[in-house]
């Protein structure tokens, strides 16, 4: 049986802290350095922006900031033995890799450098009926990655493979996994979904930070997670001596449920069953080790997922600042002066909160009145909009004044989901050598069942006692994102050492019983027009709420005030419901 595979990450997105390469580098667990180092660049959002620098310079499309870490530690990851996998190529992973051959050969290094292919269907985007994509890039999974790492690969970069597929990859590679290792496979898709939005696995963005804080754990930056792989597909996940944060039951957790849909999560390489998942921590809490195992696989879908990605036109905002009474009125009485003389297709107001009475701060009494323009074309957008609120400046509210200048219109692009055969996708792994190798694609295939996990909840009803009103937050953590149009909202019972088992596992009912599509809709009012599925999750003691449509066109075209749904969870926790005294 093979040891396990150490893997950890050091990117969740292209921007992320660029030090961590290093860190993750030099960093030890146990006294060990990692097997294998991932990056993730790639979200939709930076499918566009990447699209948007071929348009510019087409030999561009790849994470460049992924070239500048590399120059600093490839030295290093090469004298250990640590072999970096990075879905960094974005758009051009062939481009990727010459620049990266480059860089080593100035440094005086030689890494064997592969990269893998495929992806991009923008060449045939009007043939498979991707009409007007900017970018069209189907969704890999990771056996072209483990083709790369078995011919001896240091380097493999890739374009748009599943960001799990970074760590399915080597762990195909390492235990010799095959298609059809279902439950190994899933089990690895899990693991790598934990560690790939880097420090949401150790505390960041965690609805819990207040504890970690007084337990002095937010001290230090947070360290990135690594993932200690079994040849089950079970695994440890963990951090790094010494660094910042906490890998805890909860902390892993938020990151499970984090951009989820239903309880069958679908990927390249196999379908898991999320609700499957077994998550218990190992050991002491302050060792920072918890357990992920049990998790059940099946037969990957039989078509692809792809991200495309169109210009939607162009968009200009502008903040109007509201002070002290009458607020309302002052708001209604811009909207009537301006309205009527805005041309853009596309008009948004939007208010943040009444300011408190009888403040004590200037800022404190007022709040912001926000207008977003959107229009096909640019001028609509330009000074045809924001010059009929600069010209009211002397004429209208008293106190009128704006938080910035009239900026120029910017582009703004749309984002679909879309799907395709598997047959009109051809992955192929460009070995270090410049050998070309077509990567098979399963043979074998799932159904699709997009109601599997769907309410009713498993847990008997809650016993009527005594209720108090409370933020739902009071015991309950939450994680949520974007999906497209979608925004993805994961609720589960906190963990906490000190409440019985039993307590536990009644609040976790009364969870699961509160939380339907109706009740969200209470609790959200932004989504009383939408459709929201709820789907339980038994094991992780909580629910994922999907409220559909509430990003619109999704994050690069939402005049939403959060555009991708990152705060949602924190003002569902806020709201206000009835809890049983017990539960307390």
């Amino acid at each position: 049986m093979a040891a396990p595979l150490l893997v950890g990450n050091c990117s969740g997105f292209y921007g992320d802290r660029l030090s961590a390469m290093r860190e993750m580098l030099t960093g030890r667990s146990g006294g060990r350095a990692l097997d294998v180092l991932t990056g993730d660049y790639l979200a939709e959002l930076t499918m566009l922006i990447l699209g948007k620098d071929t348009m510019k310079d087409a030999s561009l499309g790849y994470a460049r900031t992924f070239v500048r870490q590399a120059e600093d530690t490839l030295g290093l990851a090469l004298e250990q033995g640590t072999r970096i996998v990075v879905n960094a190529g974005g758009l051009n992973p062939a481009g990727l890799a010459d620049t990266l051959r480059e860089v080593a050969a100035g440094l005086g290094l030689d890494p064997a450098v592969a990269h893998v292919e495929g992806d991009d269907l923008r060449p045939r985007a009007a043939e498979l009926g991707l009409d007007g994509a900017l970018t069209a890039n189907a969704y890999l999974g990771g056996f072209g990655i483990a083709a790369a790492l078995r011919e001896g690969a240091d380097v493999v970069v890739t374009g748009r493979v599943t960001d799990a597929s970074l760590v399915v990859g080597p762990g195909i590679a390492h235990h010799g996994w095959t298609p059809t290792s279902y439950d190994a496979l899933a089990g690895a898709v899990v693991a790598g979904h934990v560690i790939e939005c880097g420090t949401h696995a150790t505390g960041g963005n965690f609805s819990g930070f207040a504890v970690l804080r007084a337990a002095g754990a937010l001290d230090r930056p947070l360290g990135f997670p690594l993932v200690e792989l079994a040849e089950d597909g079970s695994c440890v996940v963990t951090k790094q001596d010494g660094t910042g944060g906490a890998v805890s039951v909860d902390t892993v957790t938020a990151q499970l449920v984090y951009e989820i849909q239903t309880t069958r999560y679908l990927n390249p390489d196999v379908t898991v069953h999320l609700d499957t998942v077994e998550v218990e921590q190992e050991g002491a809490p302050e060792e920072n080790r918890v357990r992920l195992s049990g998790t059940r696989g099946e037969a990957p879908p039989e078509r692809l997922k792809v991200c495309v990605n169109t210009l939607g036109g162009f968009r200009n905002s502008m903040e109007l600042v509201l002070t002290g009474l009458d607020v309302e009125a002052k708001a209604a009485w811009v909207e009537e002066q301006v309205g009527p003389l805005l041309t853009a297709a596309d008009i948004a107001w939007t208010r943040t909160a009444l300011p408190a009475p009888d403040a004590d701060t200037e800022e404190g009494a007022s709040c912001l009145l926000r207008v977003t323009a959107r229009d096909p074309e640019a001028k609509p957008v330009a000074k045809a909009f924001t010059g009929p609120l600069v010209e009211i400046a002397l004429g209208s509210y008293p106190g009128f004044t704006m938080t910035t200048p009239p900026g120029q219109p910017s582009p703004y692009g749309v984002y679909r989901p879309a799907y395709v055969d598997r047959s009109e996708v051809t992955e192929i792994v460009v070995h270090a050598d410049g050998r070309r190798e077509e990567v098979a694609g399963p043979k074998e295939f799932s159904e699709t069942d997009p109601d599997h996990g769907r309410r009713p909840s498993p847990y008997p009803a809650p016993i009527d006692a005594v209720t108090r009103r409370v933020p739902l937050g009071r015991f309950v953590h939450a994680r949520s994102g974007d999906k497209g149009s979608d925004a993805n909202i994961g609720l589960w019972v906190a963990h906490d050492l000190s409440v019985p088992e039993e307590k536990y596992a009644a609040r976790v009912t009364w969870l699961t019983k509160l939380i339907t599509p109706r009740k969200v809709r209470e609790l959200l009012p932004e989504a009383a027009d939408l459709d929201v599925d709820v789907y339980v999750l038994p094991n992780l003691g909580g629910v994922n709420v999907l409220v559909r449509g509430l990003l619109g066109e999704g994050v690069a075209a939402s005049t939403r005030f959060d555009p991708q749904a990152k705060a949602v969870g924190e003002w569902l926790r806020s709201r206000t419901v009835h809890v049983q005294e017990h539960l307390l």
